[in-house]
């Protein structure tokens, strides 16, 4: 979404770097340039023009004009406003203690209420409530039937009630809840095209029947400055206390999401971007201005890599990665691992540089997909002995997956380069803290680091745009 930004800002810095020390001059044409990027990505001009005061006054102080590196600290400036701009300290969803408690989702029709609904439901579930999910969209044809696909997918219970009565529908939905002892209920509400009366007054009766704890507006971060627009109207008639901003994944200029918070004074607490049931994320203002500079978000990649190693990996494979002794069967959990944080286009978005390099076709997105496939033509032997493939069963399996005899090659030159690094990583992990020859005890505390060695898809990256998350990752102790 904020590509066309993020280019552009880049570009403006990059300039910069390439001048040296700064002069006032320098400063304000950087900043008329930041303006104008800002303004084409549809950020309201009253916050625009906010931001570049507040950026030009920080940026002509002697303390930058006159550092060694004053284009790194227009950086660090520009990324301070960005994070003030789009919240500056994160907004997590709050539950009280009253049991249950009652979360309304407000907004226009097509902003993606319902499927907002169903992933909070299942981002609560993951954390241990048990949801209920309320149909109170008596309008919109099939809207309750597809909460209710969406709950049957995820596992969490649906209520529809009887009749045409939303209010009637809420109320019934708590109780129900109270009796089946569900402690999350999340209210689904009707929409409009366009802000009125009739959906205002609606909502307001449901409010205040069922008394949410919550209200959360969803809006679709394709509609740009409008949703702005939509937000206030909203914050006028039913006042919200958060935002969870929709369709991320699109292609509008994101100048909705920088305005916001700005102009409305609420908080965006979740994203969505895309159709899976995990692809509802808190929002965190400093992650998302990083992305914003090109900085990328290794923190955010990481918790939700962390979230999977644990609890997937068994016992055998663990063992075999422990020896360094990895199969082609351990190469497919690796596919499974990435697949399951998004695939390897979010993985490599995440990364510093990732953004550019996606954009200028280094990545190969179809790469894991491929390597499956030619796995999934071996025999069993075959892939947990695969020392076993020689250069006919290469030519059987090339022609069972639909490749090349060379993609076959080149997949496992993927894998024996994996194997090769984790049997030199494996003796330095194991010998930490031990003596060394010269009787001298290794480091402690430090830990052996794997990036993603050998996975498919990556080979153009430069080892360059890793450097940041290197650097980042060593100061990390990831358990």
């Amino acid at each position: 979404m904020f590509e066309n930004l993020s280019d552009r800002l880049q570009g403006i810095f990059s300039g910069l770097k390439s001048k040296g020390r700064l002069t006032e001059d320098d400063i304000n044409a950087a900043m008329r340039e930041i303006r104008m990027a800002l303004l084409e990505a549809d950020v309201n001009f009253k916050v625009v023009k906010s931001f570049i005061a507040n950026a030009k006054e920080r940026c002509l102080t002697a303390e930058v004009l006159d550092s060694l590196t004053p284009a790194q600290n227009v950086v660090k400036i520009v990324l301070d406003e960005l994070t003030v701009l789009l919240g500056q300290t994160d907004s997590g969803l709050v539950l009280s203690s009253r049991i249950p408690n009652v979360i309304m989702l407000v907004g226009l029709q097509g902003s993606g209420k319902t499927t907002a609904a169903a992933k909070l439901a299942y981002l609560l579930k993951g954390k241990g409530h048990s949801p209920l999910l309320v149909a109170c969209d008596v309008y919109r044809p099939a809207a309750a039937d597809q909460l209710q696909t969406l709950g049957d997918e995820m596992g969490v219970k649906v209520y529809r009630g009887d009749g045409q009565d939303p209010v009637k529908i809420a109320s019934e939905g708590v109780r129900f809840a109270i009796d089946n002892l569900r402690d999350v209920v999340i209210v689904d509400t009707a929409g409009r095209l366009h802000v009125d009366e009739e959906m205002m007054e609606e909502a307001a009766n449901i409010k205040a029947a069922v008394k949410p704890d919550q209200i959360l507006m969803v809006v679709d971060a394709m509609t740009g400055q409008d949703a702005v627009n939509v937000a206030q109207a909203f914050a006028e008639k039913v006042d919200f206390d958060g935002v969870i901003m929709s369709k991320m994944d699109g292609d509008a200029r994101g100048g909705g999401a920088l305005s916001l918070k700005q102009v409305t004074g609420k908080p965006i607490k979740f994203i969505s971007a895309g159709e899976k049931p995990d692809s509802l994320e808190p929002f965190h203002p400093d992650r998302m201005a990083k992305r914003i500079l090109g900085m990328g978000d290794v923190v955010s990649l990481i918790e939700h890599a962390s979230k999977i190693q644990a609890e997937e990996i068994e016992a055998e494979t663990a063992e075999r990665v422990q020896r360094a002794n990895i199969n082609l069967n351990d190469f497919l959990e690796i596919k499974k691992q990435v697949s399951k944080m998004g695939g390897i286009s979010k993985l490599i978005s995440a990364l510093p540089g990732g953004d550019k390099a996606m954009a200028q076709g280094q990545v190969d997105t179809g790469a894991l997909d491929r390597m499956e496939t030619i796995i999934f033509s071996m025999t069993k032997a075959e892939r947990e002995k695969p020392e076993l493939l020689n250069g006919s069963r290469r030519q059987r399996i090339a022609a069972g997956s639909g490749t090349s005899v060379q993609e076959v090659n080149q997949v496992m030159k993927q894998f024996n380069e994996t194997r090769k690094m984790m049997k030199k990583m494996m003796p330095a992990a194991a010998n930490a803290g031990r003596p060394t020859k010269k009787g001298k005890k290794g480091k402690k505390g430090k830990k052996s680091r794997f990036g993603m060695p050998g996975l498919p898809g990556m080979g153009g990256m430069k080892m360059s745009d890793m450097k940041q998350l290197q650097e980042m990752m060593q100061n990390m102790d990831m358990k």
